[in-house]
């Protein structure tokens, strides 16, 4: 459904010398300089498959995501979307996608909700049949009716995005990219939200591709990940395949009697080497171990064998932990030259050769 070969993003990046003169001889012969935000990117995702594509900021996100709606044009390479390269044929594609964007809205400022989504129907030429099921289905899983009669340009951030999400699955397109879909959304609105998208998979079949930074958006919908770094994706795989990355595990347990907490820390640290340990919630210890040098096995048999446990789980590595490891592991992490070159792209690139919003919306407004 989704395919990227080889995908690179390149960005003119104009230089100014400082001072006065510097300014005023930008004025007569100007200089500048390649910047790479995206270096060869190929990802394959499936139809049907719920996919995160994550990456700290600056990582390229943005951007591959941006060509892949039809947004922008890749310097070289060739991204698809069910079968199509959205920025060649954009009316085709955007018949079959929903896209929600933070900082682009599908919907009219001026108008209520109600009335963009009735517009939405004419431009999409949305069966009623269809239509009708949809509403009825953002009334009972995001209270769409309790936005009312307001403006969207009087809209909270929340309500704002619960909106843009029902808008972009109203036409029951074939895939969809979510751009941090729950952000402003309370911790209700946002299982909602989840809840939503993963009943129109489930329903629908239609491809998400996600990109955000809340670890229970991705939790709560995705089962592939692809994560990227620095222009280029460094793991593309299931969920519970990245998991297994893990460099450091855990066992979290409880016993009865025998040394305090105190010393029972002090005892796991001076037996097992590289081990740490530390007090936890309701009176037990947790024991971080380098899975490279300790096995669960190995941490739970001297556990047994020092303790009278009450319980002792090994719980899976933390997504957290583990994308943190990912996002600085790599060449000195926001440090690196490439790094600080990428994070200048993401801020300059807003200006550079972009298309509006891969929507029809946008040629029937004119």
């Amino acid at each position: 459904m989704i395919v990227a070969e080889n995908l690179v993003k390149e960005f003119k990046v104009h230089e100014r010398k400082p001072g006065l003169l510097g300014s005023l001889g930008t004025l007569l012969s100007r200089e500048h300089r390649i910047v790479r935000a995206v270096s060869g990117v190929s990802f394959e995702i499936p139809k049907g498959v719920k996919a995160a594509y994550i990456g700290a900021n600056g990582a390229g996100k943005s951007t591959t995501v941006k060509m892949l709606t039809g947004v922008m044009h890749p310097t070289s390479g060739r991204a698809l979307v069910d079968g199509v390269e959205p920025y060649k044929e954009r009316r085709r594609t955007a018949a079959a996608m929903g896209v929600v964007f933070g900082q682009r809205s599908q919907l009219w400022w001026d108008l209520p909700v109600i009335d963009s989504f009735r517009i939405l129907r004419r431009i999409y030429e949305i069966p009623d049949a269809v239509y009708e099921r949809n509403l009825a289905l953002y009334r009972d899983r995001l209270d769409i009716d309790a936005l009312g009669n307001t403006p969207v340009r009087q809209l909270s951030l929340g309500q704002r995005m619960r909106a843009e999400v029902a808008a972009s699955l109203l036409h029951d397109p074939a895939v969809v990219f979510l751009d941090e879909p729950t952000v402003g959304l309370d911790l209700v609105l946002k299982e909602a939200v989840r809840e939503l998208v993963n009943h129109v998979n489930a329903e629908l079949g239609t491809t998400v591709m996600l990109t955000s930074h809340d670890i229970g958006d991705i939790t709560a919908i995705c089962d592939q990940v692809l994560v990227v770094s620095h222009g280029e994706v460094v793991h593309q795989g299931g969920m519970h395949e990245l998991l297994r990355t893990a460099d450091t595990r855990a066992v979290v347990f409880e016993y009865h009697g025998g040394p305090s907490a105190e010393r029972a820390v002090e005892l796991v640290e001076r037996e097992l080497p590289g081990v740490s340990a530390r007090p936890a919630d309701g009176g037990r210890i947790r024991v971080d171990y380098p899975s490279d040098r300790w096995s669960a096995r190995q941490v739970m048999g001297f556990l047994l064998d020092h303790f009278d446990l009450a319980d002792c789980v090994a719980p899976e590595p933390d997504l957290e932990t583990v994308l943190r490891r990912i996002y600085t592991a790599r060449v000195g992490s926001q440090g690196s030259p490439q790094a600080q070159e990428t994070q200048e792209t993401q801020r300059t690139q807003e200006t550079q050769e972009t298309q509006p919003v891969p929507d029809v919306t946008e040629e029937v407004r004119a």
